[in-house]
This record gives C-alpha cells, structure tokens and sequence, in this order.
C-alpha cells in the first residue's frame, strides 16, 4: 500500500503553530531577574489640599469648642503633621495652599476696609497711628539684629506685629520667599505673633482700665496695638461698646496699610523670585511691578468704598478669607522641617516680642499725646 503525502499546504492551522513557535523561539526572552519599576503616581493639588482642609476643619472645631485663637491651632496641627511632607504626593497642594490660597485671603480681605472708614480716623491719629506702625516695624529689625537673626527675619517680625498679624506675615512672606527666610522660622514667627495676640486682649483691656483711659483713648490703644483683626476688636469690646467701635476703625486702617508696606518692601528688598543680588540692580520697571493679590487688594477695597455691599456678603467673605488664610497657615507649617526648629530655638521668637513691647509704648505715648 502506498503512503500517502500530507499536502501542509492545504493545512493554515499547522503553519500558524509553526509560525507561532518560530516566532516564540527566535524573540528576545524577557528579563526577569529585574523586576519592572511600578508607575509613578501622578501628582496633583488634591492629596495636599485635601489633607490642609481637614486639618483646618479640625482647628475651627477645637476653636469653637475651646475658644482657643484658630490660627495658632492651624499652625500647632499643621506642625504635628509636617511628616505629610515628607510624601512628594502632597508637594504640589501644599504649595498650591500656601501660595495661592494665601493670596485670595489677602484679597478678600480687602472688603473689610473702606477710604472713608480711614477718613474718619482724623489727622492726628492717623499720623500717630502711622508713627506707631513705623516704630513697631523698626523694633521688629533691630530686635532680629540683636539676636543675630536676617533683616529679613526682622521685616516679617515687625510687619506682622505692626500692621494686622498672621495675615500680614503671609503676606510679607510671599515677597521675602522661603529662600530668604526659612518655613521653620516663618512657623516660629507665626506661632509667636498668634499667641502675643491672644495674651494682649485678654491683658490690654485691663490695662487700659488700670490707667483710668476713655473710651477713645482704650480703643485706640488696643486698636494700634493688638495685632490681629479679631482681637483687637474683641479687646476693644471688652473694655466697652464705645471702645470697640472705635478700635474697629483704628485696626482697619492699619489693616489698610498692608498694601502700601508690602510695596515698599517689595521695591527695597526685590520680589522672592528674585536673587538678592539682582534684585536690587534690576530695571525700575521690574521693581515697580506689583504682586498681583497686592493690585486687586487695592481694586475691592477701592470697590468696598464705591459701592454699598451687604453686611452679610461682607461677613461671608471675611469668613472666606479667615479658610483661606488657615489652609495656607497649616500647609507652610505641614512644610516646616522641626529638626530646623530646634536648631533656630527662641531666636524667631524674640524680634516679635521686642516690636509688640515697642508697639504697647508707642500706643500708649501716642494715647497721652493726643488726648
């Protein structure tokens, strides 16, 4: 019997197994002694802000609760949690918190403050007030040079404590930059300027009554030397109705003033993109360029003066601008390295406490020279 030949043409099935174990054989074996990299996550502002607004939730809670200044428990939270820096994930909404949460706060600010509440200050005590503000400033640089600290580190003691506390620290820290001032000083500075704060309503009311002042004279003195908004009007109120109406008056036209301070030190010092060295030789055009939250800060106070908005849209918006500020407080302090901490000890600490002593005598100067 004859065998019969297999036609493997006529069979596609066999040339495709054919081909399939050729092709197996003569491709490149993969490596498996190395296993492959996992994919980087990507980066976004979420897991930073996420982690800012809960931690701020928890501040305005405990702040509620306890009564306790909700600025100085953003920064104690947000000291206890700087391990969340230490994941890249959380780099770029902690930068987004700190930067530009910090500015619309600042903007926002501007609502509170309008040119004809500055008017009704007079001339005398605005330039006294101004004086005063000068004086505390000064205080603020001498003190950091006393202690062998930056004139930098001075300027963001003396401007937090002369014009309106943590916010114009915020502030003034978006000009200096980080590379001038360190976060672990910026958070000391804070710390220090919120708890000068806290002890001051609660002692200048008493003093004011000690020296047997007016209602005029108490909130002025408390006005032009508590430093944050808050507090000085709430100083003001507990020395009585009259004194914290005209406290209000005198701490918002300090508050008016961080504008004009943020743009002197922006043209003295030069912008925090900046080197130090160019800064200060650049073209005048550069150095006049203003910050943009600066600009529009000017903008809706000069729209708060022209217009007549609702107290309630003003109330939300101050309550807008207070979030803000916190989140921007926590992520700065969440980016604070604590073992820089304890290299720097109480030296941030003690140009804030030579401006607010400067700051009390010069009110108080300014009380007896004007009554």
């Amino acid at each position: 019997m004859k065998r019969q030949e297999i036609d493997w043409d006529s069979l596609p099935a066999a040339g495709d197994l054919f081909g399939e174990m050729y092709l197996a054989e003569a491709s490149p074996k993969p490596n498996t002694e190395t296993p492959s990299e996992p994919a980087k996550p990507r980066e976004t502002v979420f897991q930073g802000l996420v982690i800012c607004a809960i931690a701020a939730a928890a501040a305005a809670w405990l702040s509620e609760h306890y009564m306790f200044p909700i600025i100085l428990l953003g920064l104690l939270i947000g000291l206890s949690m700087s391990f969340v820096a230490r994941d890249p994930r959380s780099h770029m909404g902690l930068d987004f918190a700190s930067r530009t949460c910090l500015r619309f706060g600042v903007v926002l600010l501007g609502l509170q403050v309008t040119f004809a509440q500055i008017g009704s200050l007079g001339p005398e005590p605005f330039a006294a007030l101004a004086a005063i503000m000068t004086v505390t400033f000064l205080a603020g640089i001498v003190g950091a040079r006393l202690v062998g600290q930056s004139v930098y580190t001075g300027i963001l003691a003396g401007g937090a404590t002369a014009i309106c506390g943590a916010s114009a620290a915020l502030a003034l820290y978006g000009i200096i930059g980080r590379e001038r001032v360190s976060q672990s000083q910026f958070a000391i500075t804070l710390v220090v300027v919120s708890l000068a704060s806290a002890l001051a309503m609660s002692l200048y009311p008493i003093l004011a009554e000690y020296l047997n002042l007016t209602d005029e004279q108490a909130g002025f003195l408390i006005g032009a030397s508590i430093h944050d908004v808050a507090q000085a009007i709430g100083g003001g109120y507990a020395f009585s109705q009259d004194a914290g109406s005209y406290a209000a008056i005198v701490k918002l036209s300090r508050v008016a003033m961080l504008a004009p301070v943020v743009i002197i030190v922006g043209l003295l010092i030069g912008g925090a993109d900046k080197s130090s060295g160019g800064a200060q030789g650049g073209p005048i055009w550069k150095r006049l360029a203003l910050p943009w939250f600066i600009v529009a800060f000017f903008g809706v106070v000069l729209l708060n003066s022209m217009l007549e908005i609702p107290a309630p849209a003003r109330d939300f918006a101050l309550s807008i601008s207070k979030g803000l500020l916190l989140i921007a407080v926590i992520a700065t302090a969440m980016r604070s390295r604590l073992d820089l901490l304890l290299e720097t000890g109480i030296r941030p600490a003690i140009p804030v406490a030579i401006a607010t002593l400067a700051s009390l005598l010069a009110s108080f100067a300014a009380v007896m020279l004007i009554s």
